[in-house]
């Protein structure tokens, strides 16, 4: 089979490269903020831009340039469109049932405080939602959750995506971590550690983020108690986890110790004056209806059922049972055909390609599987599951398609080498390069979708470039995870999730205006800290041993 070896300076002038490797996304922003056009038709008109670039500049054969496309096209359709659709769908159900209203009472029963609302929703259960199975799920659950209990959707939405930041590095039972150490050969311990000593300080300080994001720095600081009780809580055993446990339920366990301790505190603790979302009911108090621990229980049975499933069907053992490797086949023409290059490998790599139809490993699967479940253990009927289902696909029509060609767009530019020449551009910062690579970290998951593609795609370039430099590769690597985190709320793929998910679809360019600058303010924050890290505490790196 003949192989075509990526170029990384097509244009032999690297700032050039550089230049023409980033006008897809280009394209797609420009097209969406400028022109204003639906979101599926900025998606195509990148889509279209990164094709035309790959096959005339990048001089990628036009066999491996449509393999690219079509196989980004079904992964998202089946691993990211399947999440949204079955974590709404799981909402309508609860809906169905009554059980959202039960729900609804249980958190207002702890506090009727929109300000500590969105910190058990957003942040707690959220952070719980991305340690279990990630994919979606804590932008589309969390945000159909905050317009039940009465946010805007708009607001709904930007505030899942700023609060789906800080347990990214270790979403999906530890995942992007486990990548991180494959592709750069360093201890995946070490890896974590690492993280785990530059994520806490921002930990700690989202809840107080997240919540001045929703209101002024007076009611903010009305709140600061449950603040730092709830991200201090989620910070030290974040820390304390991934620098003496193993690093797959970093994530999980943070945010359960967190969740737990914000409901004791909140027994005993209350603000001054209670911020409803009424604004009549502003500086009253609300009386939320009591249900006993049972209906409680049943109430909350889908999301509960969905996480426990979720977390069993991505833990690495259950998926091993689960996959079946005739449902996983080459892409035609792609697979093992392009060659990943130096400096960004040591040597040649061929890069795998293959089409996997193991829904039952899926997220989306489990958290259908718990909609079901529970639908019918709350006495709905067969037909009216499947009403329920098909009437959430309809809905989501425009979505698919944009989800379609905006993962087509990122596997086109990941197969051809243009995003690695956007990454390659960033390592000419010399000793700046601690900052500059963090934020090759979150230009990684603002172009993928994802910590581990971003931790699979710049990894090892992150540990080349420290060696070279006389930094420590274990650093640089956490950095590139830790970095990758703050562009979550901005990849394409979560802005159509969150738009999607909170009936916000068509005002995805004003989501992105939104969360762009949350976006640069975090990720500027995180390599201050990794610059600390190089310059002033060397000596808090963990060392690299032997993996």
């Amino acid at each position: 089979m003949d192989t075509w070896p990526q170029t990384y300076d097509p244009l032999h002038a690297w700032p050039l490269s550089t230049a023409v490797a980033a006008l897809p996304v280009f394209t797609l922003f420009f097209v969406l903020l400028v022109f204003k056009a639906r979101v599926w038709v900025a998606a195509l008109a990148g889509a279209l831009m990164a094709v035309l670039l790959a096959a005339l500049v990048f001089r990628m054969p036009p066999s491996l340039v449509g393999g690219a496309f079509l196989l980004g096209v079904q992964f998202g359709l089946w691993r990211i469109a399947w999440i949204i659709i079955t974590s709404i769908f799981l909402y309508e159900i609860a809906v169905e049932m009554g059980q959202f209203e039960v729900m609804k009472d249980s958190i207002a029963s702890l506090s009727a405080d929109r300000r500590l609302q969105l910190i058990l929703v957003a942040f707690c259960f959220g952070a719980f939602l991305e340690g279990t199975g990630g994919g979606g799920a804590p932008v589309a659950i969390a945000g159909s959750f905050l317009i039940g209990l009465g946010f805007e959707p708009f607001q709904a939405a930007t505030l899942c995506l700023v609060a789906n930041t800080a347990p990214v590095a270790w979403g999906g039972v530890g995942n992007p971590i486990r990548v991180l150490a494959g592709v750069t050969g360093l201890p995946e311990a070490q890896l974590s550690a690492m993280t785990g000593r530059i994520l806490p300080p921002l930990s700690a300080l989202l809840p107080l983020w997240l919540v001045r994001s929703l209101v002024g720095w007076r009611e903010t600081l009305a709140v600061w108690p449950a603040l730092a009780v709830c991200g201090l809580s989620f910070a030290i055993t974040q820390f304390y986890w991934s620098n003496y446990q193993e690093s797959g339920l970093v994530d999980v366990v943070a945010a359960l110790v967190s969740l737990l301790v914000m409901v004791a505190f909140l027994k005993v603790w209350r603000p001054a004056t209670i911020l409803g979302h009424d604004p009549a009911m502003a500086g009253g108090r609300t009386q939320a209806r009591h249900h006993s621990i049972w209906a409680v229980l049943k109430g909350w049975s889908p999301f509960l059922l969905a996480s426990l499933l979720i977390f069993l069907a991505t833990h690495p053992k259950v998926v091993a049972v689960l996959s079946f490797p005739a449902l996983k086949q080459p892409m035609p023409w792609l697979h093992r055909a392009v060659l990943r290059m130096p400096p960004v490998v040591p040597k040649p790599i061929p890069e795998d390609a293959f089409i996997d139809f193991n829904l039952l490993t899926l997220p989306g699967t489990a958290v259908l599987a718990g909609g079901v479940i529970s639908a019918l253990g709350l006495g709905l009927s067969p037909i009216r599951i499947a009403r329920i289902f098909f009437r959430t696909v309809a809905r989501m029509a425009a979505s698919l398609m944009t989800i379609s060609f905006m993962v087509g767009l990122a596997f086109v530019t990941r197969y051809s080498g243009m995003d690695t020449v956007l990454g390659l551009s960033l390592t000419h910062t010399g000793m700046a390069f601690p900052f500059f690579g963090t934020l090759l970290g979150w230009l990684g998951v603002a172009l993928t979708g994802t910590d581990a593609g971003s931790n699979a795609l710049f990894g090892n370039l992150q540990k080349v470039t420290a060696e070279r430099l006389g930094l420590s590769p274990v650093l640089m690597a956490a950095a590139n995870s830790s970095g990758g985190v703050m562009g979550k709320m901005i990849d394409a793929q979560s802005i159509v999730v969150a738009g999607a998910a909170t009936q916000q679809v068509g005002n995805e360019a004003a989501i992105f205006r939104v969360v762009i600058k949350h976006s640069l303010a975090l990720v500027a924050i995180v390599g201050l800290i990794v610059m600390a890290f190089a310059f002033l505490v060397p000596g808090w790196i963990p060392a690299a041993s032997k993996p």
